[in-house]
């Protein structure tokens, strides 16, 4: 049983999406594409090997520059960081429950607005006291100073 010249290709464009959908990296479905272009080219016109590759890598390259600068655009869709930073940031001023103890040299634990964020303060806060939120004391967000109220 023989395969005809455009079936491989069209098997070898399969692989590539296969192996794309398991690494996304979003470049090798351009050479998916590739193949399946030159199978069709293949499946009407009688053209040598040489032909067929260079109608391949062609094809390949041609998307990959012009369209996966404007496909990562498309599928990874808008992030906005700063969203974070101004949740935090509204927790500045507020009141908190410690929640795990803290001493000046260990973090501890406080719940504020219904969620859990470590602490830091230069006084010994027992679990259960109110404190108030003085700062961020860390880049991540995570972690903020506080002071018994």
């Amino acid at each position: 049983m023989s395969l005809s010249i455009y079936l491989i290709w069209f098997l070898v464009g399969v692989a590539f999406l296969v192996a794309e959908i398991i690494m996304p990296a979003f470049i090798l479905i351009f050479f998916t594409v590739g193949c399946w272009i030159t199978a069709l080219v293949v499946s009407i016109f009688d053209i040598e090997l040489t032909s067929q590759t260079l109608i391949f890598i062609a094809a390949s390259l041609t998307l990959l520059f012009t369209l996966r600068k404007y496909s990562l655009k498309v599928f990874r869709g808008k992030t906005c960081d700063d969203i974070d930073d101004k949740y935090t940031d509204s927790q500045i001023g507020k009141t908190a429950i410690v929640t795990k103890k803290i001493t000046p040299n260990m973090y501890g634990e406080i719940k504020a607005l219904g969620s859990f964020w470590r602490a830091v303060a230069n006084e010994e806060i027992e679990k259960g006291a109110s404190v108030l939120i003085e700062e961020k004391k860390s880049e991540d967000g995570l972690t903020f100073k506080v002071k018994q109220v």
